[in-house]
């Protein structure tokens, strides 16, 4: 090494020992200055936040628990034990179940709740429930759903205080899916009906009940997310579809249990979701109380519900069908099928009319129609306004009762079958493909044979197993009428077809792809 470098070296060398000191000092130094620091921190009041910054969201919060504290205590737990259904499967997977979900789809924690056992054992001649209700009567009135109490054969009820009643079945509304019991109390807290008409997109809700059984007297908060939802989880073509939409959470467990305003009143009953796993989803139904509040009352007077019955498929009149119909707007409610001797088909009403008003009140929709009819006492007399081919015309009948037990064109070679611009193959309905299809006697058209993934067909929700009936409102019986009705349609317009499907008859619009598009397959 030279010089320089072993100078530096042993210069380093005798800082070694001080700079090893220092080092130590200022350790020490700045480990007491931080703790005193700290210390200081500690003691030093926190800041205050401005009172008025955070004065709404205490306000919400106040409200909230002032409603919740109001409506709580009326709210019950509804344990079930019921004879096994074999179709039990249809009506489990809301809030305790209905709408199909099948007992698989559901969480492995929460299907012991419903479905009684752990998955793989073979189901037991009795099973469990669990759902929610809500007290209506200081004596012991208590609305829920009817698919929580069905074929109950044991009912217990726990109240708010945690005191446990039996229940018995006053009467049910199966195709409303609402159900009233009674325990034998008095003084009991109750809850007011409130008026779901009035009730607005975006308006704040509550939901009540029981979520997954365990989890008891539970409240969540959330919003309208719409009102008047034309769904249909029953698949029952006569069943309401006018549900409430909440993003209030609704699990299972929660059926029966009261949806409420920011009054506490009443303005739904939770009923089911829509999901893919059995838990909620976004996306919470409940009946509305306009329809709920009349038929509880119903069944308490009779023990049961009479809905008036006209005797017809409906469905609502979209912009795409108004021209095909002849009617100056997308509103009314057009026939898609008469049922013979009923007493729309006794008053001459025929499939392709467009309701507009009952009884003198207009018609938007089909809800409307299907509320206003099934809301009349059966006997009652009824006038009909309808739009038939557009010329104004007014029908006179009477309600009679409801029981619940009650292709292309053109270019197809001659061997093919359907249209090419739909995408679909159709074939001959014959005896035995309507055995088959379980296709009713008095359905009649072509079968759809397949539907092109993609196509014009597809889009419009055409399946394998549906039968077209008409054309542009020309009936059609064979594969032949149908290629030559779609013949005669210029390239590039709607169709409009009437469609038998396993849900019920009504019409499809068809927006055609570009001709030569589609290919039979």
């Amino acid at each position: 090494m030279n010089g320089p470098t072993n100078s530096l070296v042993v210069r380093l060398k005798k800082l070694a020992v001080p700079a090893g000191v220092l080092a130590t000092v200022l350790f020490a130094a700045s480990f007491l200055i931080g703790r005193n620091v700290v210390q200081a921190a500690a003691s030093a009041p926190a800041p205050q936040l401005d009172s008025s910054a955070i004065a709404p969201l205490i306000s919400l919060n106040n409200a909230v628990e002032a409603v919740a504290g109001r409506v709580m205590p009326a709210v019950v737990n509804i344990y079930v034990t019921a004879k096994e259904h074999p179709d039990q499967n249809q009506q489990e997977g809301d809030g305790g179940g209905f709408g199909g979900i099948p007992p698989q789809d559901l969480p492995p924690g929460f299907r012991q709740f419903f479905f009684g056992g752990p998955q793989g054992q073979q189901q037991p001649q009795f099973e469990q429930a669990i759902g929610s209700g809500f007290i209506i009567s200081p004596d012991g009135y208590i609305v829920t759903n009817h698919h929580v109490v069905d074929g109950a054969t044991r009912i217990q009820v726990t109240l708010h205080d945690r005191r446990i009643f039996s229940a018995k079945v006053v009467g049910v509304d199966k195709l409303d899916d609402l159900a009233v019991i009674k325990i034998d109390a008095t003084d009991l807290p109750t809850v007011p009906w409130g008026d779901s008409a009035n009730l607005k997109q975006g308006e704040t809700v509550l939901a009540f009940g029981s979520p997954f059984g365990t989890l008891q007297f539970s409240v969540t908060r959330g919003i309208v997310s719409a009102v008047n939802r034309g769904v249909n989880p029953s698949n029952n073509a006569r069943a309401p579809r006018d549900f409430i939409q909440t993003d209030a959470a609704i699990n299972p467990g929660n059926s029966g249990g009261p949806l409420v305003d920011a009054y506490g009143r009443v303005v739904g009953v939770d009923t089911f979701i829509y999901t893919s796993s059995g838990s909620f989803a976004g996306a919470g139904f409940a009946i509305p109380s306009q329809l709920a509040e009349h038929y509880v009352s119903e069944i308490i007077k009779t023990g049961k519900v009479q809905h008036g019955y006209l005797g017809m498929s409906i469905e609502d009149v979209t912009p795409e069908m108004a021209s095909f119909f002849k009617v100056p707007s997308a509103s009314g409610a057009v026939v898609g099928q008469v049922v013979p001797d009923s007493p729309a088909s006794r008053a001459g009403i025929k499939q392709g009319d467009v309701i507009r008003t009952f009884n003198g009140k207009t018609v938007e929709n089909a809800s409307d129609l299907q509320l206003d009819s099934s809301e009349s006492t059966p006997g009652t007399p009824v006038t009909l306004g309808i739009l038939r081919d557009g010329a104004p015309m007014t029908i006179h009948t009477t309600l009679g009762e409801f029981h619940t037990n009650g292709q292309e064109a053109g270019n197809s070679a001659p061997g093919e079958k359907g249209h090419v611009e739909l995408g679909l193959t159709a074939q001959d309905l014959t005896p035995q493909l309507r055995q088959q299809l379980n296709v009713p006697d008095d359905i009649h058209g072509v079968a759809v044979q397949s539907v092109r993934s993609g196509s014009a067909a597809d889009a419009a929700g055409l399946a394998p197993g549906d039968v077209i009936m008409q054309v542009d409102r020309h009936p059609v019986t064979t594969v032949q009428e149908f290629q030559s009705q779609m013949q005669a349609i210029p390239a590039g317009q709607n169709v409009l077809l009437l469609v038998w499907s396993q849900g019920g008859t009504g019409f499809i619009v068809v927006e055609p792809g570009p001709a030569g598009s589609n290919n039979n397959q």
